[in-house]
């Protein structure tokens, strides 16, 4: 039971719900960057949440069936087409062996998710077989490398009962609503009047951007320490680097950082973030911890009760 990868950019990898609890080796977290939509393409087939998925970013893949299935898709809008009949994401479908799985190029979001029955078949290494290409960890063949044309991508779970998911329960691809931020413990060293602009000014997604992480361009940011000594950097850390324009830190970041921090996105909002294509604009907003951690069990309990079937 396989899909074999016909055509496949340099941005399509393996990712499963990543590494936890290796940071103290230097080894980061990986796994999906819109963790919402990977849980449920999975949630779709009955899967484990974290379970392995295809993650294409921007297209231009083209996927040909083995074997007769069923698989999931969400998140992103590529324009993905099944023997050309386009196949919206959201949703689960049937797959003939021969039929050709496509994705073209963006029509809304970045990153879509490919399930399939019992997750895709990988290495696990570190207990998690999320692909990163920096430290040439995980992914298909254990040692970071992208999909490439010629691979096959296996599974191992029988054919599911696919669910159906409301279009309102989806992650919404465009959201007019500020991203949440946790405040850090450096937020003081920031100036007045950069902590009045850093929350209300548009921000634009710059064209760096990558799983590591994204810089946003807009009015400059002013700490009274421009570096610091290197601590822990957590998912969706704001730094602040000399020039003043904020990176947020993605899976693929470093384990540590040396630059100050306005705090960090919720990783709701880090989901939000995944999916803005180059030239987005957005707004921050300050957040409480207790808010954003009873938002998060929300979301969670959300996969919960739903209905089996």
């Amino acid at each position: 039971m396989s899909l074999l990868i016909e055509r496949s950019g340099a941005l399509a990898s393996l990712q499963d719900g990543g590494r936890f609890g290796v940071r103290h080796l230097g080894v980061t977290q990986g796994g999906a960057a819109d963790w919402v939509s990977q849980a449920w393409a999975n949630w779709l087939l009955g899967n484990p949440l974290q379970a392995a998925t295809l993650e294409i970013t921007l297209g231009n893949v083209v996927l040909l069936a083995e074997a007769d299935t069923c698989v999931a898709l969400c998140g992103a809008d590529l324009g993905a087409t099944l023997d050309g009949q386009p196949i919206a994401p959201g949703r689960s479908f049937s797959i003939r062996r021969g039929q050709r799985l496509s994705f073209a190029q963006p029509r809304q979001g970045v990153r879509a998710y490919l399930a399939a029955p019992g997750g895709f078949v990988a290495p696990q290494l570190l207990g998690s077989c999320a692909t990163v290409r920096r430290e040439e960890l995980g992914g298909l063949h254990g040692n970071g490398q992208p999909l490439a044309s010629g691979d096959r991508l296996h599974w191992n779970g029988a054919a599911p009962l696919p669910r159906t998911l409301d279009a309102t329960q989806t992650l919404p691809l465009i959201t007019s609503n500020a991203l949440p931020v946790v405040l850090g413990a450096q937020i003081g060293d920031f100036s007045g009047r950069s902590l009045f602009d850093a929350f209300n000014c548009e921000w634009t997604v710059d064209q760096r951007a990558d799983r590591m992480g994204v810089r946003l361009r807009g009015p400059v940011l002013r700490s009274s320490h421009q570096s610091m000594i290197s601590e822990g950097v957590p998912l969706g850390a704001i730094q602040v680097p000399p020039d003043g324009q904020p990176i947020v830190l993605l899976n693929d970041r470093q384990t540590i950082g040396g630059y100050p921090r306005l705090g960090a996105l919720t990783p709701l909002a880090v989901a939000h973030l995944a999916q803005c294509m180059p030239g987005t604009t957005l707004r921050l907003k300050p957040i409480s911890l207790e808010r954003a951690q009873n938002q998060q069990r929300g979301l969670l309990g959300s996969w919960r009760r739903q209905p089996s079937r």
